[in-house]
């Protein structure tokens, strides 16, 4: 009879010693998040569009002298930008990682082939574990990242009703530029559901709503999540820091137009799941002191035949800017 009361005992003990490691993966996954985003040193030098299943709507035959064909649209990362930044000279941080891949298209193309427009948005995560932090919230830098960027596709579009579209982000900017497409994709707004296929391409490094599989996963591609989708069953329990989980339905008639690279260990697009506490917690105490997510311009965690990230952005950019139909102009 002892040995039968002392089962149940062990058995909800082994549960609470699982809940616990849990708890412990959540928090780590939190703190790793924030510190992985505070400024570091800096950083070191260094396919095919798909079809859309929507019917594109009727258009003039002509756009105005002074529409660009294409207009690239680059969200920067965290620390990357400001809200009063020069969209078509950003000099609020000369070590971007997204200028490596904005500067080069610009001075590739003429501004009639594409626009390069890179959005200005205070781009800032203010740690809820230090009072002495006064940065703005995530929440309020990603929404006025979100809300520039698709007002800059909202105006082109009823301007230039022929200009295609890139759209190209780093981390923070990656989740806006990612959200930005999932909305295009699913009907969403920003652009009707005839003009879909107005969006050539969507580059996107270190996504936070990473999930694998959900678009085109530049290898060497981890396995792993966002960590907004790793953390999304949190919601709002940080002030200031919402997880938004997975994005709904994806990136709908846009999936196979979206290019995402990943790191492996880069905690921001390749947490851990806590469904797994014990693996979770050797994953995160092994990425500790593990820098990839400010290397992108190396090839140090992430290359493929050689390139960098950012050097692979600018190249599949550059041949879809360069594919990209040439629309009459009157």
């Amino acid at each position: 009879m002892a040995a039968q009361r002392g089962k149940p005992r062990r058995i909800r003990r082994f549960v609470l010693f699982l809940a616990l490691l849990a708890l412990i993966a959540i928090v780590l996954i939190v703190i790793l998040v924030v510190v992985l985003l505070q400024p570091g040193p800096p950083r070191l030098p260094g396919g095919p569009t798909g079809p859309s299943t929507s019917e594109p709507r009727e258009r003039p035959d002509a756009q105005s002298a002074d529409c660009p064909d294409v207009l690239t649209l680059v969200i920067p990362g965290t620390w990357e930008s400001a809200a009063d930044d020069d969209p078509y000279n950003p000099t609020s941080n000369p070590r971007s990682l997204m200028l490596r891949v904005s500067s080069a298209l610009d001075k590739q193309f003429p501004t009639s082939r594409t626009s390069v427009y890179t959005v200005p948005y205070v781009a800032q995560f203010r740690n809820p574990t230090n009072l002495a932090d006064r940065q703005t919230d995530y929440n309020v830098s990603r929404t006025q990242g979100y809300k520039r960027a698709a007002g800059k596709i909202i105006d082109t579009n009823k301007k230039c009703p022929l200009t295609r579209y890139v759209i190209m982000g780093f981390s923070q900017g990656a989740v806006i530029a990612g959200d930005l497409a999932s909305n295009i994709g699913n009907g969403r707004g920003v652009l009707d559901a005839g003009d879909q296929d107005l969006v050539l391409g969507v580059g996107l490094i270190a996504d936070g709503r990473r999930q694998a599989g959900q678009q085109n996963d530049i290898g060497p591609s981890p396995q792993g999540v966002g960590a907004e989708v790793a953390l999304g069953g949190m919601g709002n329990i940080v002030p200031g820091i919402s997880m938004t989980g997975p994005r709904n339905g994806g990136f709908g008639t846009l999936q196979d137009r979206v290019q995402s690279i990943c790191a492996g260990g880069d905690l921001i697009c390749d947490s851990p799941t806590v469904t797994n506490p014990l693996r979770a917690i050797g994953q995160l105490a092994g990425a500790a002191n593990n820098p990839v997510h400010a290397m992108y311009a190396t090839t140090r965690y992430w290359e493929l035949d050689g390139q960098s990230a950012t050097q692979w952005m600018y190249r599949w950019a550059d041949g879809v800017i360069d594919e990209a139909p040439r629309p009459a102009h009157n």
